[in-house]
């Protein structure tokens, strides 16, 4: 749903790439080993920042900023997983729309009030939303000996004007006037569940076999002179 590129920031201002794409949802160990491999130790180097996401939901990608919460943008991925192909299609819309998109937990909200909108698909200009108010929802009676005279297009304009809608690619969404409930306020209101960040565990309380392998991969990081075993008039 979401790859998000976690940056060491630290590393960035020294003048060095080190970034890794975390596939979300993840788990606390995804996290962990990310964080490690980009040198996030929670002690040397703290901070990160996301320098690119990869999303195949259409309009999230501009939603998205460097400092979202790692928790909020895997509680946002699980909502949208769990969601159905026509929601997620509804969603997509929905952000075309323009209001809660200012940030993951705007979205996280958004996710959970799509009730609030109407998404009616197939419709692509005025002359189709006119006829679709007339015809479907029976909103104008036009006698029958009329119809080849209405103008439609002019009815959905003024449809558009008074319901403050949008045409999106697919469709014409607009606001319900239903009321938008935040049910998400803050981490505290985030279930256990998706709380995933987590600093890698400190090398002296992993067993011995996971010292020996992060040890080879900090090894691995290193440049070849780096590396380099000195010799004896070095040393």
């Amino acid at each position: 749903m979401i790859s998000a590129c976690v940056t060491n920031l630290g590393k960035h201002n020294e003048g060095e790439l080190c970034c890794e794409y975390l596939k979300l949802p993840a788990t606390k160990g995804d996290v962990q080993d990310l964080l490690m491999y980009i040198g996030v130790d929670g002690v040397i180097y703290e901070e990160f920042f996301i320098t690119d996401y990869e999303t195949d939901i259409v309009g999230l990608y501009d939603c998205l900023g460097e400092y979202e919460s790692i928790d909020e943008l895997n509680y946002l991925a699980s909502l949208l997983s769990d969601m159905k192909s026509w929601e997620l299609e509804k969603f997509e819309a929905v952000i075309k729309y323009g209001e809660h998109t200012s940030s993951a937990k705007d979205l996280i909200n958004l996710a959970q009030n799509l009730d609030c909108y109407y998404y009616i698909t197939g419709i692509e200009d005025e002359e189709d939303l006119g006829r679709y108010y007339i015809e479907d929802l029976d909103a104008l009676e036009i006698p029958r000996h009329l119809e080849k005279y209405f103008d439609y297009a002019a009815y959905g304009r003024d449809v558009a004007l008074e319901t403050d809608g949008i045409f999106v690619e697919g469709g014409y969404v607009e606001d319900n006037r239903d009321t938008f409930v935040e049910f998400y306020g803050g981490r505290h209101d985030m279930p256990d569940e998706y709380k995933i960040f987590a600093y890698p565990d400190p090398p002296e309380k992993l067993p011995i076999k996971a010292q020996i392998e992060m040890f080879g991969k900090m090894v691995s990081t290193l440049s070849p002179a780096d590396r380099a075993v000195p010799v004896h008039a070095d040393r």
